[in-house]
C-alpha cells in the first residue's frame, strides 16, 4: 500500500465560533500536483493554512508523508513540507537581505554549508548571485516570488503548498513562475498542493482537482474534465462555464527565456 504525500480525513476548520471548512477529505499521491479550486471564500486557502500549522483550530485527521499532523508549528514537519504564499511583497521581510532570508531556515535547523546552499538555490530558481545581498524592494515582483520559492526549498522538502503563487504578479511574468514551478517539480520530485481560482493554471500545472464551495468539497475530478467538461456536480459545471468553457484548451504557458528573470 502506497502512503499518500498528503491525506485529510473529515477535517473541519474554525475561526473562533465560525466553522469555515466542513468534512474535507482527500489524498494527494507522492509526486502528484493537486489543486483546490473554487471562488473566493470557499475555504481552499484555509485548508492549506491548517496543513501548514497556521490555522490551528481544526478537527479530523491531517497527515503528511504518513505522519499525523499536530496542531500548531512543528520543526520536523517543516523539513518535509513548506508553503509559498500568494503575495511576495508581504511574505519577505523588507529590512532583510535575500541572503539573510535564505539563511534563516538553515540556521534554525542547524544546517551547514549555508553560503553554498544559498547560491545553489538562487541558481535553481533562475537568479544569479548578484541578487544575494539585495533587499526585497530592489527586486521585481517575479524576482521576489522566485526568492520566496527558493526559501521554501532551502530545507529540501518533498511537499510544497502553493497558495495562488502567481495571482499577485503581472500577467507578463505569471507564465515564467508557473514554468519554474513545473520544472522544479520534475527535477526535484516534488508533490504540490496548489490553491487557485484559475482553471487554465490547473490545466497546465495539475493532475487532479478538488472543487470547493462554501467550505466543502463538492467534487474531485481529473484535469481532463477541463477539456471535455466532464464535471458531475452542478457547481463545478457553473465554475467551468464561468471560465469561458474548455480552459484546458488554453495554450501552454511557456514563457520566453529572459536575460534578467522576472
Amino acid at each position: 500500500m502506497t502512503i499518500p504525500a498528503i491525506s485529510l480525513k473529515d477535517v473541519d476548520i474554525s475561526y473562533g465560533d465560525t466553522r469555515v471548512v466542513r468534512d474535507v477529505s482527500f489524498d494527494v499521491a507522492l509526486g502528484e500536483s493537486f489543486a483546490l479550486v473554487g471562488e473566493s471564500g470557499s475555504g481552499k486557502s484555509t485548508v492549506l493554512k491548517a496543513i501548514a500549522g497556521l490555522a490551528p483550530e481544526w478537527t479530523g485527521e491531517i497527515s503528511v508523508l504518513g505522519k499525523s499532523r499536530g496542531h500548531g508549528m512543528d520543526r520536523a514537519f517543516s523539513e518535509n513540507c513548506q508553503m509559498v504564499f500568494q503575495d511576495p511583497y508581504a511574505s519577505l521581510h523588507p529590512r532583510k537581505t535575500i541572503d539573510t532570508v535564505l539563511n534563516e531556515p538553515l540556521a534554525i535547523h542547524g544546517i551547514g554549508r549555508r553560503s553554498e546552499k544559498v547560491i545553489e538555490m538562487l541558481a535553481a530558481v533562475g537568479l544569479d548571485r548578484r541578487f544575494r545581498f539585495r533587499f526585497p524592494h530592489q527586486l521585481s515582483g517575479g524576482q521576489r516570488q522566485r526568492v520566496a520559492i527558493a526559501r521554501a526549498l532551502m530545507l529540501e522538502p518533498r511537499v510544497m503548498l502553493l497558495d495562488e503563487p502567481t495571482s499577485a504578479l503581472d500577467v507578463s511574468v505569471q507564465a515564467e513562475i508557473l514554468n519554474l514551478l513545473k520544472r522544479l517539480r520534475r527535477e526535484q520530485g516534488l508533490t504540490y498542493l496548489m490553491v487557485t481560482h484559475n482553471l487554465p493554471v490547473v490545466s497546465f500545472m495539475c493532475d487532479r482537482m478538488a472543487v470547493m464551495n462554501k467550505g466543502r468539497i463538492v467534487e474531485i475530478a481529473p484535469k481532463t474534465a477541463l477539456y471535455d467538461g466532464g464535471f458531475a456536480d452542478p457547481y463545478s459545471r457553473e465554475l467551468y462555464a464561468a471560465s469561458g468553457g474548455n480552459p484546458g484548451a488554453e495554450p501552454d504557458m511557456v514563457a520566453p527565456a529572459t536575460k534578467d528573470p522576472a
